[in-house]
Order: C-alpha cells, then sequence, then structure tokens
C-alpha cells in the first residue's frame, strides 16, 4: 500500500521535481518506508512506498522499464499477480524484482490499458508513455484505492490523496457550494465531486488518458451489473459464494510482513477470520470496544477469537476522545462525518503495533444486503402500495408540521408520512439523509442559499437508481449503495484510517468476482421478508456460531449523542459556538446556538448534525489555518463519461 502523486510538465526541471517531492512528502504517512520522484520526459512522478511484496529497495518506486519508455506509478495489491507474471515469463518477460508493480507496468507495456480488465485487486495508478507523451490514470473496479486529478495551467496534476494535490503551486482551493449540501446530507463528498471546485475524485471502475495534445477522456470500463437475475437454487448458490470467500481470503494472505484481521464479532469480520484460520496458521485479531455497553461488541469478537484460537487483542474506548479526534481530523482532506472513523482509526492504530496488512469484511452490507436501513425501506414499500397516490399527497402535506412538534412519536409519524409521500428512489434518500430539510433551512444564511439555487442532494440517489439496470426495488438500492455509499463512505473511510496509521487493509467481500456472482443471485437470496444476507448467513453457517449469525449489525459504532452531552462537549461548544470561522460563512450563528442547546437539554437528539457542523470546522480550520476562506459558489462539475 502507498502513496501516489505526480503531473505533466512541459518544463522539466529542479523546480518540478521538487514540487512532485513536496506532494509525496504530504502523503508520506501512505508510504514511510521509502519516497521517490522521477523526472520524466513531460512529466513528474513521485511515490511513497509501504513495502508488502518483495519489501527490499528494488521495489521502490517509480518504476521505468528498462527501455526507458514506460513509467509506472501504482498505490495497491494485485492477487493475481503470480498468474499472470507467470504468463508474462512464458512470454519473455525478464523480471528484476517480485513485486506485482512490475507485473503491471510490463502487463501495460504490452497490452495498453485493456490490461487493466485483467487485474484482480485494489488499486490506482498513473501509467506514463515517455514516446507518445500519453497519460493514463486508473482506478480499482469499487473504488477501494482513491485518486484524485485536477487541471492546472493546462497540465494534468494527480495523487492519492487532496493535500498532495494542493501542493501543486497555486492550486486553487474554492469551496463548492453543493459539495457542502452534499456532505451534510450524505456525511460524505460523493464521486466524482470533491470539497473544491476544478478537482476531482476518479470515479471507481475508471480510466482517464490525457493525449498529447491536452485532451482529456475518462470512461467506466467497469460497473455493478445488477442484470436478469441467474437461474439458481439456494444451496448451489452457498456452496458456490463460500469457495469464492475462501478463495479471494486466501488471496489476500498473500504477504512478505505480518498480516492480521478486524474482528468486530458481525458476520462479516467474523466469517473472514474463520476462512482465514482454515489454511492452520494463527490469525491475529483487533478490536474495539466502548465502556458503554449499548455501544460494545467486544463480547462477541472474543467469541470468535476463542472458537479459532486467535492472537486476540482489544482497545477499549473509555475517554480522552476529544484529545484523539483533533489528530485523526487532520487526516481529513475533506469534511467527513461518519463517526465510525473514531474507531476504524483506532482499531488501525491497535492492529499496526503488530501487523502491517489486515483483512476487513467491508463490502458484506453493500453486497448482500446487511443494513437495517434495507428492512425500513421494505416495510416502507409495503406500505406505500397500500395508499393511493391522492392519500400519500396529503400525508406530504402534513409531513412538515408534524416534524416540528417536540413529541418525539410525532415527529417519528412526521417522517414516515414524508417518506411514504414520495416515489421509492426520492424515499430512499430521504430514509437514509442526515439532513433535516427544516433545520437545513433554518441554518443556513440568505447568501448560501442563493448559491446553492434549486441544487439538492437527492438529485445524486436518484440518478444512481435510475441509471441500474437491475429487475426489481432492492437490486436498484444496492446498485446505488455500491456506486456512492460505499465508495464516498466506507471506503474512503478505511483507506484514510488505515494509511494515517501506515496499515494496509484488504477486503475479501469486495473481490469483483464475488460482486458479480452476487448481483447475477435473485433478490431473494440476499434479502427476505426482513431477513438480511440470506446467501451469505447460510455459507458462513458451518464456520460461526449461531449468536453470531443471527444477531443484529452494529459494526464500529459510537455512543455520539452521549458525548456530545460529556466528553466532547467542551471541545465542540469553543469549536463551533466560541470560533466557528468556516461554519460562519454558511450557517446562522443563532441556529447553531439553538440547536446545540435543544440536544444538551436532553429533548432532542441532534447528534449527526452536531457531529456533521464539528466535522466542517475541524476541517476547515485545518485546512485554511484560521485563515478566511474563499465564499462558496456553485460550479458545473459534472465530469462527462466519454466512451472509447
Amino acid at each position: 500500500m502507498c502513496g501516489i502523486a505526480g503531473f505533466t510538465t512541459s518544463q522539466a526541471g529542479d523546480s518540478q521535481l521538487a514540487t512532485a517531492q513536496a506532494m509525496v512528502e504530504a502523503i508520506r504517512h501512505r508510504g514511510p518506508d521509502a519516497q521517490g520522484a522521477e523526472l520524466l520526459r513531460g512529466a513528474v512522478f513521485g511515490h511513497a512506498r509501504l513495502s508488502i511484496i518483495d519489501p527490499g529497495p528494488a521495489g521502490n518506486q517509480p518504476f521505468i522499464s528498462e527501455d526507458g519508455r514506460y513509467a509506472l506509478v501504482f498505490n495497491g495489491e494485485i492477487y493475481n499477480y503470480q498468474g499472470l507474471r507467470q504468463e508474462l515469463v512464458e512470454a519473455g518477460v525478464r523480471f528484476r524484482t517480485g513485486t506485482d508493480t512490475e507485473v503491471v507496468l510490463h502487463l501495460m507495456a504490452r497490452e495498453g490499458p485493456t490490461a487493466i480488465d485483467r487485474l484482480n485487486g485494489m488499486f490506482a495508478l498513473a501509467f506514463w508513455d515517455n514516446q507518445s507523451g500519453t497519460l493514463d490514470l486508473v482506478r480499482d473496479r469499487i473504488g477501494k484505492k482513491p485518486l484524485y486529478y485536477a487541471e492546472k495551467d493546462g497540465e494534468l496534476v494527480f495523487a492519492s490523496e487532496l493535500k498532495a494535490l494542493l501542493e501543486y503551486p497555486d492550486m486553487p482551493r474554492r469551496i463548492r457550494a453543493d459539495a457542502v449540501h452534499d456532505f451534510f446530507a450524505y456525511q460524505y463528498i460523493p464521486e466524482p465531486k470533491t470539497i473544491f471546485e476544478g478537482i476531482h475524485k476518479l470515479e471507481p471502475g475508471s480510466h482517464l488518458r490525457r493525449t498529447p495534445e491536452g485532451q482529456i477522456h475518462t470512461r467506466r470500463y467497469w460497473t455493478p451489473d445488477m442484470g436478469e437475475p441467474a437461474s439458481i437454487g439456494a444451496e448451489q448458490a452457498r456452496d458456490r459464494l463460500l469457495d469464492l470467500l475462501q478463495e479471494a481470503t486466501d488471496q489476500r494472505m498473500v504477504s512478505d510482513v505480518p498480516l492480521g484481521a478486524f474482528l468486530s464479532g458481525g458476520v462479516d469480520s467474523s466469517g473472514i477470520v474463520a476462512l482465514m484460520a482454515r489454511n492452520g496458521k494463527t490469525v491475529t485479531t483487533c478490536s474495539i470496544g466502548f465502556s458503554d455497553e449499548a455501544f460494545d461488541e467486544s463480547q462477541y469478537a472474543d467469541a470468535v477469537a476463542r472458537q479459532y484460537q486467535t492472537d486476540h487483542r482489544v482497545h477499549t474506548v473509555r475517554d480522552g476522545v476529544e484529545d484523539r479526534l483533533l489528530d485523526i481530523c487532520r487526516f481529513l482532506d475533506e469534511p467527513f462525518a461518519d463517526p465510525s472513523l473514531v474507531p476504524t482509526f483506532l482499531v488501525s492504530e491497535l492492529a499496526r503495533q503488530d501487523v502491517t496488512v489486515a483483512l476487513t469484511g467491508d463490502g458484506g452490507d453493500e453486497v448482500f444486503a446487511g443494513y437495517q436501513k434495507y428492512v425500513k425501506d421494505w416495510q416502507e414499500q409495503r406500505l406505500r402500495r397500500r395508499f393511493p397516490s391522492a392519500a400519500r399527497r396529503v400525508m406530504g402535506e402534513l409531513a412538515p408540521m408534524l416534524r416540528k412538534v417536540p413529541s418525539r412519536w410525532l415527529r417519528r409519524a412526521g417522517s414516515l408520512m414524508q417518506s411514504l409521500s414520495l416515489d421509492p428512489a426520492k424515499a430512499f434518500y430521504v430514509t437514509n439523509s442526515f439532513l433535516d430539510e427544516h433545520l437545513w433551512q433554518a441554518l443556513i444564511t440568505d447568501d448560501f442559499r442563493r448559491q446553492l439555487g434549486d441544487y439538492h442532494p437527492s438529485e445524486l440517489t436518484e440518478a444512481a437508481y435510475h441509471r441500474c439496470d437491475g429487475p426489481d426495488h432492492l437490486s436498484r438500492i444496492l446498485y446505488t449503495d455500491m456506486t456512492t455509499f460505499l465508495p464516498g463512505d466506507i471506503l474512503f473511510k478505511a483507506d484514510r484510517m488505515s494509511m494515517a496509521n501506515s496499515l494496509e487493509l484488504r477486503s475479501p467481500l469486495l473481490d469483483y468476482r464475488i460482486i458479480e456472482f452476487a448481483n447475477q443471485l435473485p433478490s431473494s437470496l440476499k434479502f427476505n421478508g426482513g431477513e438480511k444476507k440470506v446467501v451469505l448467513r447460510q455459507a458462513l453457517e458451518p464456520l460461526l456460531p449461531r449468536e453470531i449469525l443471527n444477531r443484529p449489525k452494529m459494526g464500529f459504532s459510537t455512543p455520539l449523542a452521549g458525548w456530545f452531552r460529556g466528553p466532547l462537549k467542551s471541545l465542540a461548544e469553543g469549536v463551533m459556538l466560541e470560533r466557528g470561522e468556516g461554519l460562519g460563512e454558511l450557517f446562522r450563528p443563532e441556529s447553531i446556538r439553538t440547536i446545540w442547546n435543544q440536544h444538551q437539554s436532553g429533548g432532542f437528539d441532534h447528534s449527526s448534525l452536531l457531529w456533521s457542523l464539528l466535522m466542517y470546522e475541524l476541517w476547515w480550520q485545518n485546512t485554511f489555518n484560521t485563515a478566511t476562506a474563499e465564499a462558496p459558489a456553485m460550479a458545473d462539475e459534472r465530469v462527462a463519461l466519454m466512451d472509447t
């Protein structure tokens, strides 16, 4: 696992090399073992290396072909590299190292961008042709590894993290108003947007090519195909899935450095640990516990650790959250407010004491329908079909009034009525949005409202839902989460928090073969009458105790409401109410104070909104260092996907 950075340039000299070195230094935490930058003919490449495969110095990057024509910087792991390497050896290719990076270099040199389709792994890469002056940027299918890019003065700049991109001279830092709105709705900024105008994320499964003439073409080489379900029985699906899971797990256990696993005590991570233990080696497992028993899963993780006799360690979060939060937020280049980033950072920190690579259960909920929100959506869909459209219109008119009253029961009734009044795509957005429209309108200033115009974050969810080719509602909402929430939230969090600790995470459940297999299963094998992850639970049933298979999902959850009334109270008041320079450009201070007081009184739970406000302000202060940020403004930043 590593960090990459670079840019095209018409003047490759000392100043350009110094810029690349500064970009690499900004992401040194991603690759503490070696850092390097190389001047090429029309470009500069930089790399920070976390040594995993063939950790000796011969594997340091950038990698340049023997004839000097091609150059590669690569972040990630290719799990089928050994088979690809053997093919290349039989074709006469000579290798200097045992790395997967060199396999990618030779494969792309021989086959061009079509080689991407043969890679099974997680990766972000930049490939340069010194002869033609062509730059290719590629990101893995599901978006495990990040890649940012921007055009500046006719050149293309790229990096693994936004902070490295900002080291490029005079890179603009103008905040996008619509991205701010997205953040407060989703708790993350959906791709391809970033918080800044003119800077983009390369979307998962995408290939960007910059031609010698400076033109940029982007295509999707892979996207989840929900299609028509295959004709397959439950028993056959269960057995095939278990085989795929075992193969994907075994592939991800190849490492030349110590390897372990995250263990939350849920089905997904417990199943991965069970599959790892099948090879007969002792597995190092790491978990996070909370002193608040309502959020503590450590007893379930302990049960799995005992069953498989793992080398288990647990970190219990008791106090000091406010002190660690400031450190953690320095690794976030954009506003990000999934509160599980805290335990994810802590469990990564714990794991890094003994291992350099850890396997996780990420992806099981999005691929196999494991979230409780899918149960809620299913229940609402059943209710929605019982009411005629006229009745649902009346519900929509009454809902805003009910959501303003002090009664929690009536507020919940208002939320349900609002959701029932909407079409399924818009309702899925409302069900999962962290933004109360009434509070939002009370918060934002008139100037910010004018800048937003008629933009609304629901456009992103609805667009993904309707883009899906799936045969039913469940397939469409799973596709929506796989293409928005999974890369934008889950994988962003996993990458930043693990790499902050120089730890590589691998996720067997996100092997593209497993995703493609799951996507072709009938929906009833994933979600059936309120039962979640049906076929996955059946596949893992021989390996896990019933108490693990049947327990409700928690994940690395956090006692957020209590934190704002306890350990985070003083910090939050100081950041949001006493300082609040970034928030003050967008929101009414008196409205923030009202929401804060309501939460402190215990009559309302505004913890999600307060957390988003806090995380935005902490990001703003870290980014602008108390300087005045440019006023947000709307911009048309949609990147057209061009078929090639």
